[in-house]
C-alpha cells in the first residue's frame, strides 16, 4: 500500500465501523442516533447564539475561553473515556507495514469523520461570526477555523497516544470513573460562572481571556478579532502560535506512534513481584477487627477500592455529597441541613450489598450457615461504609457550616445527617437481602436486564422509608427550633440523632439477618444474572 492511499483507506475504515457498531443491536443505534441529534441541536444552537452575540463589546472574551474549554475537553477526553473510539488505539496497527509520517496524516484526516469534530467545527464557525469584522478577518478566520480544529484532534490524538499502555490496562480503564467527578464538578462551576455573568456581565470574562487569546487553540480566534482590530502583526504571530502548537502535537504523536510500533510491551512483566508484595502486605487488614468481621470489612473496602463499577459509584457519590451543599452555601443560597445530602449520597451505597459481589457471592453464600452468620456479615459490611460515611458526612457537614458562617446549627445538623445514615444503613440491609439484582461487569449499565423494577424498589422505596424513619428525629429538630428557648437546647440533637442512628442500624441488621439467610438461593439466583 502507498502513502497516498492510507488516508482514504482509513477515512473508509473509520466509516466502517461507526457503521458496523450501529448494527450490533437496535438499542445502540438508537443511543448513538439520539445522543446525535442532541449534539447538533446543541451545536446548533450554541453557533446561533454566537452569532446573535456579535458586536457585543465583550464577545471576544467570550469565544476565546470557549476555544480554550473546547481544547481541554479534547485533552481529557482519552483519558476519561479511553473506549469512545476503537481507533484510539493505535498498537492495534503495530503489525501493519506503516511508517509513522503517513500514519499520523491518516489518522488525523480519519479523526474528523464523527460528532465531535463536527460539533467543534459548528461552535468554531460560530465563535469566528461573532468576532470576525471585514473580509480580512473572515479570511483569517477560515485559516483559523482549520487550525484549530486540527490542534484539538491532534492533541487528543498524542495525549492517547502517550498514555496507550495505561489507557489499555485495567488500572487505566479505572481513569473513566473520574469522569463522573469532571462531570459534577464542572456542571457546578458553569452554574456558579452563569450566576455570576448575569449578575456581572460578560465583563468578568476579560482578564481570563486575556491570557487565554495566548493559549493554542484559542490563540486561533484570537487572531481572527485582531485582525478585525487592525493588529496584523498581532494576528499573525496568534496564527503562528497556533500552527507552531499543531506541528509540536503532530511531532509528539509520531514519535510516541515510532516508540509504541517499535518496542515490546514490559507492562506484564514486574506482575509477580507486584503480586508478591500485594500478598505480603496486610497493613489494611491489621488495622480491622478479627475473624469473620475484619475479613468482610476488609474485602469490601478492596471492592471500593479495585472494582471498576464499585469505585464509580462511590466516586460519583463523594463528588455530588460535598458539591451541592458546599456549592450552594458559597453562592449564598445554601442551608445547613444541605449538609445531610452528602449521608444520603453514601448511604446509598448500602443498598444492594449482595448484587456488588455478582456471581462471586456463592463463595460468600457458603459461609453462611445461620442467622447469626448473616448479621455477621450485614454487619460487617455496614461498618466499612461507616469508616468512610461517617468522617465524610461530618466533615462535609463541618465545611458547609463553616462557608455559611451559622456554627450555632452545627450540632442540629450532623444529628440530622448521622440519623438519615443509620437510617439509610438499616434499609439498605434489608433491602439487599429483600429485593437484590445483578450489577452486569461490562458495558455502562448499572442493572441487568429484566432487574430494573427490583433496583427501582431496593433503592428508592428504601430511601423512602429511610426518611419516614428520621421523622422523629426532624420532628424535634423543628419542635426544639420554634419553641421558646430552643437555641440552648438544640445541642441535644447531635445526640439523640447519634443515638438513634446506632439504634436504627442495629434493628435493620437485626431484621435483615434472618431474610438473608432464609433467601441466600434466591439471592443467588438474582444476583448471578449479569
Amino acid at each position: 500500500m502507498s502513502d497516498s492511499t492510507i488516508t482514504p483507506v482509513f477515512v473508509r475504515l473509520k466509516l466502517s465501523l461507526l457503521r458496523n457498531g450501529l448494527r450490533q443491536s437496535g438499542g445502540r443505534k438508537a443511543a448513538y442516533i439520539a445522543s446525535a441529534v442532541c449534539a447538533l441541536l446543541f451545536a446548533a444552537l450554541q453557533l446561533i447564539g454566537l452569532i446573535a452575540l456579535r458586536g457585543h463589546a465583550h464577545v471576544e472574551s467570550l469565544v476565546v475561553l470557549a476555544a480554550a474549554v473546547l481544547g481541554l475537553g479534547w485533552a481529557v477526553m482519552p483519558l476519561f473515556f479511553p473506549s469512545g473510539d476503537e481507533t484510539l488505539d493505535p498498537t492495534r496497527l503495530v503489525m501493519l507495514p506503516l511508517r509513522p509520517r503517513p500514519l499520523v496524516r491518516a489518522l488525523l484526516v480519519a479523526s474528523l469523520v464523527g460528532i465531535g469534530p463536527l460539533f467543534t467545527l459548528c461552535l468554531l464557525i460560530g465563535s469566528v461570526v461573532a468576532v470576525a469584522r471585514g473580509g480580512a478577518a473572515f479570511a483569517v478566520g477560515v485559516v483559523a477555523v482549520v487550525l484549530a480544529l486540527l490542534v484539538c484532534v491532534a492533541l487528543a490524538r498524542a495525549v492517547a497516544a502517550a498514555n496507550v499502555r495505561l489507557l489499555t490496562s485495567r488500572k487505566g480503564r479505572d481513569l473513566a470513573v473520574l469522569s463522573g467527578l469532571v462531570i459534577a464538578i464542572g456542571a457546578q462551576v458553569v452554574n456558579f460562572g452563569a450566576q455570576r455573568l448575569g449578575a456581572s456581565g460578560l465583563g468578568e470574562l476579560d482578564p481570563a481571556a486575556d491570557v487565554l487569546r495566548w493559549v493554542p487553540p484559542a490563540s486561533a480566534i484570537g487572531a481572527v478579532h485582531a485582525v478585525g482590530e487592525g493588529s496584523y502583526g498581532l494576528a499573525l504571530a496568534q496564527l503562528a502560535l497556533t500552527a507552531g502548537a499543531l506541528a509540536a502535537l503532530l511531532a509528539v504523536w509520531s514519535r510516541h506512534l515510532t516508540r509504541l510500533m517499535t518496542s515490546p510491551d514490559g507492562s506484564t512483566l514486574p506482575a509477580a513481584g507486584t503480586a508478591a508484595r500485594e500478598r505480603t502486605s496486610s497493613g489494611l487488614g491489621r488495622l480491622l477487627p478479627a475473624g469473620r468481621t475484619g475479613t468482610v470489612m476488609e474485602r469490601s473496602l478492596r471492592y471500593v477500592w479495585r472494582d471498576p463499577k464499585t469505585k464509580a459509584a462511590w466516586v460519583t457519590s463523594l463528588a455530588i455529597g460535598l458539591i451541592v451543599p458546599v456549592f450552594n452555601a458559597w453562592q449564598g443560597t445554601g442551608s445547613v441541613y444541605f449538609a445531610c445530602f452528602a449521608a444520603g449520597m453514601l448511604g446509598i451505597q448500602m443498598y444492594n450489598q449482595f448484587g456488588q459481589d455478582t456471581s462471586a457471592f456463592w463463595m460468600v453464600a457458603m459461609t453462611i450457615s445461620s442467622t447469626r452468620d448473616a448479621y455477621v456479615e450485614l454487619r460487617a459490611r455496614a461498618l466499612a461504609l461507616l469508616l468512610i460515611t461517617l468522617p465524610y458526612a461530618t466533615l462535609v457537614t463541618v465545611v458547609t457550616t463553616a462557608v455559611l458562617g451559622d456554627w450555632r446549627r452545627l450540632p442540629e445538623a450532623l444529628g440530622l445527617s448521622f440519623a438519615l445514615l443509620g437510617a439509610m444503613l438499616a434499609t439498605g440491609a434489608w433491602t439487599s437481602a429483600r429485593f437484590p439484582y445483578s450489577i452486569p461487569q461490562e458495558g455502562h449499565k448499572n442493572v441487568a436486564p429484566g432487574q430494573a423494577g427490583l433496583a427501582w424498589i431496593s433503592i428508592f422505596g428504601g430511601m423512602i422509608a429511610a426518611a419516614l424513619l428520621c421523622a422523629p428525629v426532624i420532628a424535634l429538630t423543628i419542635w426544639l427550633n420554634v419553641s421558646a428557648g430552643g437555641d440552648d437546647s438544640t445541642w441535644l440533637l447531635l445526640p439523640v440523632g447519634a443515638g438513634y442512628a446506632a439504634a436504627l442500624t442495629a434493628v435493620g441488621l437485626r431484621f435483615a439477618a434472618p431474610q438473608t439467610a432464609r433467601r441466600l438461593p434466591e439471592i443467588l439466583t438474582a444476583v448471578s444474572k449479569g
